[in-house]
């Protein structure tokens, strides 16, 4: 133990939270036909699904920190066609909100059902890519790299004060101050990048700067659970993580197979090193589709590609490959990688587990399993990664863990919201009142 005593789980939460990540998503897919064009729909779609919970970006620096006018945001596509087969990125239709009545909206929807919410930000990694002018990116960029986890810290207490003058501050799970800390702009200008194999320094560096946020967060709401939260698990660099956390939140993204992909077709590369001749060998790509430097966004849009961290070879690979193809090559390659996906599912569990049980706290699976696949391909929705969606739901119930989610492509805004029946039986095994772990 080190010492810090965490703030409790308030009483009134779910024993176990089953939740969808709804992202961003619940702001930006707002328009004409859109996923949650209705948010009253969405929250009932969800606890039919087996959820209690959703875990959101709260746009915090946007609407308390910003210092912007949020009564009429405008919201749309990148850009033309670019990212439109690419998860997350899919906006169909521009939408214009009143940022604040939106976030009341959802709360008053999810509080109509029965539902809670976990507050973070990708507000650092892509929110801000997503609006039509660029002063949301601007004013997040304006902020000191060293400053910016205290500046998000006071946007959401300042946002936790809001929900509670309007008397929905009971939907509130817990807070983030961010999304994935390791792997955002909150790290900008670190000695060197934080990650498994990071300086010491910087990890040190990052750790000591959450610190004092959480801290700040603490001063302001002693009786809220605070954290932040890490892409995978951070194996090898746990002592990166604060002392002063309230819950362990992590995401097992075990990749494996995708790893292979990924790796062989440098898709967080540059594009000028896009391998076009190998990636054609394999007749991955659909017809007509152009050189990889030549798919970008016009240069008056040249900023949203600074503001999304998503490789820009994994985007235009995303966007002109064939599905099904790229669905066979999985398949074809999955057996050689088994054994390591599965192990490296339950031994990240089991790590996470052990180590929040080491200080006393929840963990949390908010995010994870296989890895960004392409919007239109299925092999995390087809038998293979439902099967995966299967153990790690078990194995999340069997160590214990506060929450898990179905897989991070379960939402509204993902062909897998239509597979009701999957989501139910994993929502349900994870509620159960006993279910062993297949690795005890």
């Amino acid at each position: 133990m080190n010492g810090y005593r965490p703030v409790p789980i308030p009483a009134h939460l779910p024993d176990r939270l089953t939740i969808s990540l709804w992202d961003f998503s619940w702001y930006v897919r707002t328009g004409s036909g859109e996923p949650f064009e209705d948010l009253d729909r969405s929250a009932a779609e969800a606890v039919d699904r087996g959820y209690n919970a959703v875990r959101i970006c709260a746009m915090p620096f946007l609407l308390f920190g910003s210092g912007l006018d949020t009564s009429a945001l405008r919201l749309d596509r990148l850009g033309g066609d670019y990212a439109q087969r690419v998860r997350w990125y899919d906006v169909g239709a521009a939408t214009v909100i009143d940022a604040r009545e939106h976030l009341l909206a959802l709360f008053r929807a999810l509080d109509a059902h029965g539902l809670v919410a976990i507050l973070s930000s990708w507000e650092y990694q892509q929110s801000s890519s997503f609006a039509v002018e660029r002063d949301w990116f601007d004013a997040l960029m304006a902020v000191p790299p060293g400053e910016r986890p205290l500046r998000l810290a006071d946007a959401m207490a300042d946002l936790i004060d809001f929900l509670t003058i309007a008397g929905l501050d009971h939907c509130i799970a817990f807070t983030e101050l961010h999304n994935e800390v390791q792997f955002t702009h909150l790290v900008d200008g670190l000695e060197a990048e934080w990650g498994e194999d990071g300086g010491n320094a910087a990890i040190l560096e990052l750790k000591q700067s959450l610190t004092a946020a959480l801290d700040r967060f603490h001063g302001r709401h002693p009786d809220r659970p605070v954290t932040v939260n890490y892409a995978h698990v951070p194996v090898g660099v746990m002592r990166g993580i604060p002392d002063n956390v309230d819950v362990l939140v992590v995401h097992p993204y075990i990749y494996g197979v995708l790893d292979e992909t990924t790796a062989a077709f440098d898709l967080r590369g540059s594009l000028e090193d896009f391998p076009r001749e190998q990636v054609d060998a394999f007749g991955l790509l659909r017809d007509g589709a152009p050189a990889a430097t030549e798919w970008m966004l016009p240069p008056d849009s040249s900023w949203k590609l600074e503001a999304t961290i998503v490789g820009k070879p994994e985007i235009f690979f995303h966007d002109w490959v064939d599905p099904d193809a790229f669905d066979r090559f999985l398949y074809e390659r999955y057996e050689s990688h088994r054994n390591e996906m599965d192990r490296t599912l339950v031994d990240w569990i089991a790590v996470a587990a052990d180590h929040a049980l080491s200080r006393d706290i929840p963990v949390v699976f908010g995010e994870g399993w296989i890895g960004y696949t392409p919007l239109h391909g299925d092999f995390e929705e087809g038998p293979v990664g439902a099967e995966f969606c299967r153990r790690a739901v078990r194995e999340s119930r069997g160590v214990g863990a506060w929450g898990t989610i179905v897989c991070s492509n379960a939402a509204p805004h993902h062909p897998m919201w239509a597979d009701v029946a999957l989501q139910r039986e994993c929502n349900a095994l994870f509620t159960a009142p006993s279910v062993p772990s297949l690795h005890q």
